[in-house]
């Protein structure tokens, strides 16, 4: 078996790392990743980006948002949380068979004192009954990789917040995340393991996985990226996880919606949007104005449903002028997402 870690800290950086192994290293041994990031949340290939993330919060407190090549639910990691990932020959691996991957976890994990740990359901890592770790699965090429979650000493409570959308302000067609009951893995293993960094955490399971006493025993298993690897994987980040159009574009149709009343009358902004891109506005309302609101109406179709775009256009009226006495800060609020 050979291994990977990874020094960026951004999850798009990683994700086009581990994307460029799966598609570029020849070995026909398996390959173990490990990687870690800042406050990020990252979306299954077929989810609705905007349904699945708490925009405002998201945008406050700077969280990085990317959409994964791989299916499944959305999930929310800082740097308490550490990623794994198994390359294997898919000749090998019957798709969809997640315990095949996370067994040796498990294994590492009891062997560390979580001895409750076990696999739940199709994807799911489970320590008394809670969530800990969610994992997902990608095929090309003839290769496969699965990749999951390790909550160590994620803080829960953005990750409900960040991930926390009123059901009756998007609908869409997308593959919505089920939420579950979380809880880190840290309290659950041996006093030994319960002060660690992230980097310790890591190379604790790596050493677990390898049955080494140490990294200098394993090193020649070690795969560097070179170089000329980084320009590839750079060209990966660019084609996916930083391109808008990868991931809020690829998001299916859907309908956005947010209403509020004030004291000069009731406000209520409603979105039809298509590969991200605002087709349909309507505003209603009782509500008075001197200006028709058909003209911010068609200043905004056709652009970007995100934060930046459709603040650039409202910056352009005098919103007084079409919703008279309704604060501004406030009417801001229900035309973003």
């Amino acid at each position: 078996m050979k291994y990977v870690v990874m020094k960026d800290q951004d999850i798009r950086d990683n994700l086009a790392t581990e994307t460029f192994v799966m598609n570029n290293i020849k070995t026909d041994e398996p390959v173990v990743l490990f990687y870690f990031e800042g406050p990020c949340i990252i979306v299954g290939r077929n989810q609705n980006t905007v349904e699945e993330i708490n925009n405002e919060y998201v945008k406050e407190n700077d969280i990085t948002v990317t959409r994964r090549l791989s299916g499944g639910g959305a999930v929310y990691q800082d740097l308490g949380n550490l990623c794994f990932s198994f390359v294997v020959n898919s000749d090998d691996q019957n798709f969809g068979d997640f315990k095949s991957f996370t067994q040796p976890i498990i294994d590492v994990l009891k062997r560390m004192g979580a001895s409750t740990a076990e696999i739940s359901g199709r994807n799911d890592l489970l320590v008394d009954g809670k969530k800990f770790s969610g994992n997902a699965m990608y095929s090309r090429n003839g290769k496969t990789y699965s990749h999951g979650t390790l909550s160590y000493d994620v803080d829960l409570s953005v990750l409900t917040k960040a991930l926390n959308v009123p059901e009756d302000k998007i609908k869409s067609k997308g593959i919505k995340s089920i939420r579950s009951r979380v809880t880190n893995i840290k309290p659950y293993l041996n006093p030994e393991f319960q002060n660690l960094t992230i980097e310790e955490f890591r190379d604790s399971i790596l050493l677990e996985l390898f049955h080494a006493n140490n990294l200098d025993e394993i090193k020649d298993s070690e795969y560097q990226i070179t170089s000329d690897d980084q320009k590839e994987i750079d060209k990966i980040k660019e084609k996916y996880f930083y391109n808008w159009n990868w991931v809020y574009g690829k998001s299916p149709s859907f309908t956005a919606k947010q209403r509020k009343h004030f004291d000069m009358g009731t406000v209520d902004v409603r979105y039809q949007i298509e590969n991200g891109l605002i087709k349909d506005v309507n505003i209603y309302g009782d509500f008075f104005g001197m200006k028709d609101v058909k003209d911010i109406k068609d200043s905004l179709l056709g652009i970007k449903f995100e934060h930046d775009a459709i603040n650039s256009v409202l910056d352009k009226f005098n919103l007084d002028d079409y919703f008279k006495g309704v604060p501004t800060a406030e009417l801001l609020k229900l035309f973003m997402p």
